[in-house]
C-alpha cells in the first residue's frame, strides 16, 4: 500500500468506459478530493465528448492545479459524436485550461479515427490493424497539420517537456480503447515522469 502512494499514478474523472480505461493504461481511478493526490506524481484526467467533465473536477480544479502535479488529459468518446477530438481539446481549454496536443487524429475512408501523426515528427501510427505500424507522412498529411505543429512547437520552446514533468504545461491525447489508440502515447508521457522508490 505505502509502494503505491509513493508513487500514485491515477485516473480522475467518471465516463461509462472508466473501468476499461483504467485497465488499458493499469492506473487506478482516483477522485478528485481524495487525501493521497497531494502526494501522487501524475494523474490521468478523463473528459469524454459525450458525457464531458467530472463536476467534481470542474469545482475542484483551480485547488487542485495549485499542487503542480503533472496532468495529462485523455479525451475519449469522440470517434462517433459531433465533437472530435480537436473541438473536444478546445472545450477542455475552456472548462479546465488550455492543453496542448501532440498528436493529432486521422481517419479511414469510412470516418472511423485509426491513427494518429505525431506533431514533433510527423511520423503516423496506424492503429487500423492488429499490427499498429509506423509510417512517414506525406506531403498533404504535413500540409494538414502544419498550423497545429507550429502551435506546438511554440509552447514547447521555453522548455520543451519539461514544463509536463513540472505541471506547467498539460498535454491532451485521443484514447480509444477499443482499437489501442492513444495507449502507448499516454504511457510515454507517464514515463516522462521519474518513479520514486
Amino acid at each position: 500500500m505505502m509502494d503505491s502512494l509513493i508513487n500514485a499514478r491515477f485516473i480522475l474523472g467518471i465516463t461509462p468506459g472508466n473501468e476499461q480505461i483504467c485497465a488499458a493504461l493499469g492506473l487506478p481511478a482516483a477522485k478528485i478530493d481524495d487525501p493521497s493526490l497531494i502526494t501522487c506524481d501524475v494523474v490521468v484526467v478523463v473528459a469524454s465528448a459525450k458525457h464531458g467533465i467530472d463536476q467534481k473536477i470542474l469545482a475542484q480544479w483551480s485547488t487542485f492545479r495549485e499542487l503542480y502535479i503533472p496532468t495529462i488529459v485523455a479525451i475519449v468518446d469522440f470517434e462517433d459524436g459531433d465533437i472530435d477530438f480537436e473541438d473536444m481539446s478546445a472545450i477542455v481549454g475552456k472548462m479546465l485550461e488550455p492543453v496542448i496536443t501532440p498528436y493529432l487524429v486521422l481517419h479511414a475512408d469510412n470516418g472511423e479515427p485509426t491513427a494518429l501523426i505525431n506533431l514533433e515528427d510527423q511520423m503516423i501510427t496506424d492503429y487500423s490493424n492488429s499490427t499498429v505500424s509506423k509510417i512517414s507522412s506525406d506531403a498533404e498529411h504535413r500540409e494538414l497539420v502544419l498550423e497545429f505543429k507550429e502551435e506546438l512547437h511554440n509552447a514547447l520552446a521555453e522548455g520543451g517537456w519539461e514544463q509536463f514533468v513540472q505541471g506547467l504545461i498539460i498535454p491532451a491525447i485521443p484514447l480509444i480503447v477499443k482499437n489501442r489508440l492513444g495507449i502507448a502515447e499516454i504511457k510515454q508521457f507517464l514515463d516522462l515522469i521519474p518513479t520514486r522508490s
